[in-house]
């Protein structure tokens, strides 16, 4: 599986990280890095909990988030986030 981590700042300074593909996993830090640690966190515990309900599949899975901005400018190659 592989996911991709929106991020955006706002204007006050706070940042927003939502992961695309798992619907209302969208959190918020004061870092852009603490608010993308925080979505892939929190995507994973959803995807735990898809997996204990029988809604995921339970074969191997291997997942990879990517780092990606809303405001318009694609990431550089050192933005990406690979875990």
């Amino acid at each position: 599986m592989r996911f991709t981590v929106e991020t955006e700042r706002e204007e006050h300074g706070r940042w927003i990280a939502e992961v695309c593909e798992i619907p209302g996993v969208l959190k918020y830090g004061q870092s852009r890095e603490e608010a993308i640690a925080q979505a892939e966190a929190l995507a994973l515990r959803v995807i735990a909990g898809r997996i204990e309900h029988g809604a995921q599949p339970v074969e191997p899975i291997h997942i990879t988030f990517a780092a990606a901005s809303l405001n318009g400018r694609a990431p550089g190659p050192s933005e990406f986030l690979r875990r």
